[in-house]
């Protein structure tokens, strides 16, 4: 005690044989319950010998004495200790689970009866008078068929009439054969034993039998320890674990407010992952399909601006394209798939009495393909159209909102700048941005644009489509080569056109999205580790609340490894309910985001794969250390926890 040596026993010897009912008397601290847990295996002596049978105890490992405990010996309180949120037949039956015999709970039920209980096996400890609760804890001890009992107090908490009871069963067991123990202040008590052992400062004063021999006991096999600890530990691992799994339920059903707070913070965490991915994965998607749109392996060259004593001029004032630059760059066959030209205006659009000013574009025949737009409605207009400066065009879905409505416009006639142009196609609907609506356009003949729309001789862009994406950069050297020679660059205006290499862009945005996404995800999967330390804190208040039940698991037969796999399933089942019912909110609130929002969100499997492992890692990282705290924590001491 401190740094003051005191020892609980001195020079103790002592013989007990199979069938003797023993009482063990002395003041208080006078050792008498140090030596029942030394004799109950709940603890070690420093120095000397204990043997059962032959066998040397005092050298067995933590381990092996629980399966002793467990097999050979049975418990009864004076606190009772049984489990609140259990029956009794429940309580009766948790040294079963321990020595794997769940599936004999006929025997727990067989014992309730024999100490007359048969008629409140389903009864919780607070629904029974005190000696019915002794009498629970004494067919508990007998379960699994102990050689020996050790009762501490067993009547210290009762009336004289519940005290009478529970001698009485004592004394029958004893008569059956069992070899009992009491500790006892009481000598009315001690008297009903036929033999007391009085203690004084640690040392046996008295040995005395009061009559009477002991009741005849089934012979001891010679390697009774070596039995024990060498026969089958249990059943299979699988249905052990079922029963790991339904005490964690029943725990956290106990605490229902701790474990739905201790849940709470798992799906809270779940649900942001997933809403946060889901909208990282939306932006994405929603981002390749804008990037769908403007092609794959696409060059396009502008005409640049030549520069005056450093100032930038006029764009187009050096090189001018034309479509005979279209033509020859498109006989770059090893390197270019397609090609087409493009010029650009404004349009006032009239049909009947509306009209409507939109963007016209002027293009070549591959741009449909180039550009990823083919006509949804309709078609798009032939070689022989642009060759024929054929009055045809192709409207947006916006256009077509605004002059047609819901109505078909394929086939009707419109004047674009008091021009007629029929109707052929509609192009498909790709979106719009809050700066640019990307379906408020028309396409029509790029030569039809130049001569009869908008008076131009010379080409706004071309677009080029390499070949394959390892062609590209040899595309871009080609058409810069062939550029410059057609036009005759000098060094110092080579620079008067662009060649945009969109692939770039594409990759850019991409990585963009990606790293959004990655941060989203990690902002959200803090919530999940705050989450994780609230179920740590919540599992090691758990463990502190039942100190005293997992003393008395362990007195019963638990060993550290069953403690720890307990209480870690315990975690892990709130992170698993936490991951579950994240996952469903996580969902709903991404709905939400893209009703109320207008965003495009998108939950994938991946997400929900990926919240719902990380939650369980979290269960198990942040269910470890209680879990440990738990099986490490003293027998002796948890059951004196007050």
């Amino acid at each position: 005690m401190g740094k003051v040596e005191v020892r609980a026993l001195s020079e103790v010897s002592l013989e007990i044989a199979s069938g003797e009912f023993i009482a063990i008397m002395g003041p208080s601290g006078s050792g008498k319950s140090t030596l029942m847990h030394i004799l109950g295996l709940l603890d070690r002596p420093d120095s000397g010998s204990y043997y059962i049978g032959k066998k040397e105890i005092t050298k067995l490992s933590d381990d092996q004495l629980a399966v002793l405990r467990n097999r050979r010996i049975g418990f009864v309180f004076q606190q009772f200790h049984l489990l609140p949120r259990m029956t009794a037949l429940e309580n009766a039956e948790l040294p079963l689970i321990y020595a794997g015999k769940r599936h004999l709970k006929e025997k727990a039920v067989e014992e309730l009866k024999e100490v007359g209980l048969g008629d409140r096996m389903l009864h919780r400890p607070n629904e029974m008078s005190g000696g019915q609760q002794q009498r629970v804890a004494i067919a508990r001890s007998l379960v699994n068929d102990p050689l020996i009992i050790f009762a501490d107090e067993p009547t210290g908490n009762l009336d004289s009439k519940s005290k009478e009871e529970i001698i009485a069963i004592l004394k029958k067991l004893n008569q059956k054969g069992k070899t009992i123990v009491i500790v006892t202040h009481e000598s009315e008590i001690a008297a009903c034993a036929r033999r007391v052992i009085q203690m004084r400062d640690g040392c046996i004063i008295s040995d005395k039998r009061l009559g009477g021999e002991a009741q005849p006991a089934a012979d001891l096999e010679k390697d009774l320890v070596d039995a024990v600890l060498s026969g089958p530990r249990g059943i299979s691992g699988e249905i052990k674990f079922l029963d790991y799994l339904r005490q964690a339920a029943s725990a956290m059903l106990s605490h229902k407010m701790r474990s739905f707070l201790s849940i709470l913070g798992i799906l809270i965490g779940v649900a942001a992952v997933i809403a946060m991915l889901a909208v990282g994965q939306g932006a994405k998607e929603s981002i390749e399909n804008q990037l769908a749109s403007l092609g794959s392996n696409l060059l396009v060259i502008r005409p640049g601006s030549a520069r005056l004593h450093g100032v930038a001029m006029e764009s187009g004032t050096v090189t001018r394209f034309t479509l005979a630059d279209a033509a020859n760059i498109a006989k770059l066959s090893s390197v270019v798939k397609s090609v087409s030209p493009s010029v650009r205006g404004r349009g006032q659009m009239v049909y009947g009495n509306k009209n409507w000013n939109t963007q016209m574009e002027g293009v070549g025949v591959d741009y449909a393909a180039m550009r990823a737009t083919p006509a949804a409605v309709g078609r798009f207009f032939q070689e022989d159209e642009i060759r024929m400066r054929n009055k045809v065009v192709l409207l947006g879905t916006t256009v077509v909102k605004e002059l047609f409505g819901d109505a078909n416009p394929v086939g009707e006639t419109i004047k674009i700048n008091l021009i007629n142009f029929k109707v052929i196609g509609v192009l498909p609907s790709k979106g719009a941005s809050t700066f640019h609506d990307q379906d408020d356009i028309a396409l029509i003949p790029v030569s039809t644009a130049m001569f009869r729309v908008f008076g131009k001789e010379y080409v706004d862009t071309i677009y080029v489509e390499a070949k394959s994406p390892e062609l590209i950069k040899a595309a871009q050297e080609a058409i810069t080569e062939l550029i410059i020679k057609q036009h005759r660059l000098t060094k110092d205006a080579e620079d008067s056109f662009q060649i945009r290499d969109m692939t770039d862009i594409k990759n850019t945005l991409e990585a963009t999205t990606k790293t959004m996404s990655l941060l989203l995800g990690s902002i959200a999967a803090i919530s999940l580790v705050v989450g994780g330390i609230g179920i740590m804190n919540i599992m090691l208040v758990s463990v502190t609340e039942r100190t005293r039940e997992i003393g008395l698991r362990k007195a019963i037969g638990a060993n550290n490894k069953d403690i720890m796999v307990q209480f870690l399933i315990e975690a892990v089942l709130m992170s698993f309910l936490g991951g579950i019912t994240g996952v469903a909110l996580g969902g709903g609130v991404s709905s939400l985001i893209n009703i109320f929002a207008g965003w495009t969100v998108r939950v994938s499997g991946f997400s929900i794969i990926l919240a719902t492992t990380f939650s369980l890692i979290i269960g198990i990282v942040f269910g470890i250390w209680p879990a440990k705290k738990a099986s490490q924590l003293d027998p002796i001491e948890a059951l004196r926890y007050e």
